[in-house]
């Protein structure tokens, strides 16, 4: 099995978008019936043995608890409520307006009221035109999908690994609906003064200094193609003069600040992807550390091949060790200074920082809520 396949966004961008107006659907109902959490932790999906879900979403005003979840293997969307009732039906061969009717059809026939607030797109191109007249996005390709949910999946377990090694305040990782990324955000304990002009969605996503990492699919107006990134907000002067690695990674200009891109394509089919991926992630965490004038984290502890977590391919190659070991992650809060003495970063916490985007919202973050979702 291909764990890190070629999916260039080309090739599957008729059912990329199709797909992530069906997440967008879905997403917005779990935020119309979920509890609001610091950093807006309850809004993204978490990946599942087969696919993602938005967990258990109420209780509602009757008390009904229920979940939905996407199936990627069996390319189906279910819905389940506590008490055992579950319908579900099948994802291909839907426009965007038809799964939008058969989902809310199906929240219906179990008792559950909750539907999107706003059931229109959110920032994609097409923000003016409800769900339920969208027709034109209609292509679901099982095999591409598929890719998808393995890269995702490989992802996930790369950046679990990546928040291992730090002990501080670390988000969950998380998929994100409205701008269809995965990442884990790492928080100081320093607050962040927001200006006035800040809307509150991005006061309280941002009011910690964060280093954020993740994985991007691509998207035609921005970064074109599946990147691993990340990035500081604030951001510390000369941070896009620090080295990263590998040597496929680089620094790249956005919104006015910095954001560290690895090309998936540099490194999917490198011996040990995964090992590399994590230098990039060090490399970025670590760019800020050293800016911070902060002790870095202990070394990222070489194991064998096969210790410690289970690997479905051993490379030969030795897997070189980073000089120091942290990581962003997508939110948090205020730890003690201790938990951060041994080197979480602290830099500067100007309220008119930028923040880097690879879009006209930055991936993985959730001031992208900050307009009507």
């Amino acid at each position: 099995m291909d764990l890190f396949p070629a999916l260039p966004r080309q090739s599957w961008a008729p059912t990329k978008e199709t797909l992530h107006r069906f997440l967008q659907i879905v997403g917005k109902v779990r935020l119309a019936a979920s509890v609001r959490r610091n950093h807006w932790w309850n809004v993204p999906f978490h990946l599942t043995g087969d696919g993602i879900t938005t967990r258990p979403c109420g209780p509602l005003a009757d008390g009904t608890v229920f979940t939905v979840d996407f199936d990627f293997t069996a390319h189906r969307l279910r819905v389940l409520t506590l008490d055992g009732r579950q319908v579900s039906f099948g994802l291909a061969g839907l426009s965007v307006g038809g799964f939008y009717r058969r989902f809310t059809g199906t929240l219906a026939a179990l008792g559950i009221s909750t539907v999107p607030a706003h059931p229109y797109p959110f920032d994609l191109p097409d923000a003016a035109r409800p769900f339920a007249e969208d027709e034109e996005h209609a292509t679901y390709d099982p095999a591409a999908v598929g890719r998808y949910w393995t890269i995702l999946t490989q992802v996930m377990l790369v950046l679990e690994e990546y928040a291992a090694g730090y002990s501080g305040k670390t988000s969950p990782v998380h998929h994100f609906w409205h701008t269809f990324d995965i990442a884990v955000t790492r928080f100081s304990d320093r607050h962040v003064a927001q200006g006035a002009s800040a809307d509150p969605v991005t006061r309280e996503a941002y009011s910690r200094e964060v280093i954020s990492s993740g994985f991007w699919f691509g998207d035609e107006r921005s970064y074109p193609e599946p990147a691993f990134y990340a990035y500081a907000a604030p951001e510390p002067d000369g941070l896009a003069r620090q080295p990263l690695e590998p040597a496929a990674a680089r620094w790249t200009e956005s919104n006015g600040a910095h954001l560290a891109l690895l090309p998936y394509d540099e490194v999917r089919t490198a011996p040990d992807a995964r090992a590399e991926i994590l230098r990039f992630y060090d490399s970025a965490y670590a760019a800020a550390a050293r800016l911070a004038r902060r002790p870095a984290l202990p070394g990222r502890r070489h194991r064998p091949r096969g210790a410690g977590r289970p690997r479905a391919a051993v490379s030969t190659g030795q897997r070189r060790t980073p000089a120091s070991r942290a990581a962003p992650s997508q939110s948090g809060n205020s730890e003690s200074s201790r938990s951060y003495s041994s080197g979480s970063a602290t830099w500067s916490t100007s309220s008119t920082a930028k923040k880097p985007t690879l879009s006209t919202v930055r991936p993985g973050s959730v001031s992208k809520y900050s307009r009507t979702p």
